[in-house]
């Protein structure tokens, strides 16, 4: 091999038995934490919470550096998008709201600006249906609530348990779209008993509830996506899991700073 390349067998030698050199032990060290932080994250993390993850840490690299070497080892967020069926029925002549929200996302305090909206999640067993209120400031699941139906009392029960979980000021406003769910006269009678103003976005605008949108195609990627299940027990389950245990308190949101909803929260007191 020696004499087929033109160079000597002591080079060979040398270059063979030579120790591995501080900066290649270094980025071997830090592939590992990169492999572990994106394992950690369910194989979610794109190359910027995988630093901002490894920053946390006390581990001190570039952010091009985490992604050139994830490039390299083939380490990428996993994504999946498919076609979302429509589940928002506006044609109704029930009375619906103006938009006070106007899209603004980001109130300076809690309990300023929720949000709310209704997804599908398919299962052998059948459709479930998932409600969620969302707290604009912290980005965090304040509510939420499932079953096999589309009245108005899953976005009721969504709201419930919001309420059961936060204090509620004068100026709430709750934001969601024309759906006959949210326009229903028991779902706006509980809105009016608890002092909030109701807001909602104009005919067959997604950008007046982006946050949502947002939640939900980042809920589908990844998770739903990626699982099958079996019954809607199962699928309960595994979304409670998702939402509560991951998404509230362990997930990073670029829009927060790149800390969890929980942390964010912990911060303002």
């Amino acid at each position: 091999m020696c004499r087929i390349l033109k160079v000597s067998r002591t080079g060979y030698y040398d270059w063979r038995d030579r120790p591995a050199s501080a900066a290649a032990g270094r980025r071997e060290e830090l592939a590992g934490q990169i492999r572990q932080a994106h394992e950690a994250s369910r194989r979610i993390y794109g190359s910027p919470r995988v630093h901002q993850e490894l920053l946390a840490q006390g581990v001190t690299a570039s952010l091009n550096l985490v992604a050139r070497i994830m490039k390299k080892l083939q380490i990428r967020s996993k994504m999946h998008r498919k076609f979302k069926p429509r589940t928002t029925d506006s044609s109704h002549g029930l009375p619906v709201a103006q938009n006070l929200l106007a899209r603004q996302f980001n109130p300076l305090s809690l309990n300023l600006s929720w949000c709310c909206d209704i997804t599908y999640i398919f299962t052998d067993q059948g459709t479930l249906y998932l409600a969620v209120v969302l707290d604009l400031c912290s980005r965090r699941i304040v509510g939420w609530a499932m079953a096999d139906h589309l009245r108005s009392e899953l976005v009721q029960e969504a709201l419930k348990m919001a309420l059961r979980q936060r204090c509620v000021e004068a100026s709430l406003r709750c934001h969601s779209d024309r759906g006959v769910q949210y326009a229903a006269e028991d779902y706006q009678r509980l809105l009016k008993d608890h002092g909030i103003v109701c807001s909602m976005s104009a005919t067959g605008d997604c950008y007046d509830n982006a946050v949502m949108e947002s939640f939900f195609g980042t809920l589908k990627t990844e998770e739903v996506f990626h699982q099958r299940y079996a019954t809607r027990s199962q699928a309960r389950l595994e979304l409670f899991e998702y939402m509560e245990v991951f998404y509230n308190r362990q997930r990073r949101h670029s829009s927060i700073g790149y800390v969890s909803p929980e942390a964010f929260e912990a911060s303002l007191r």
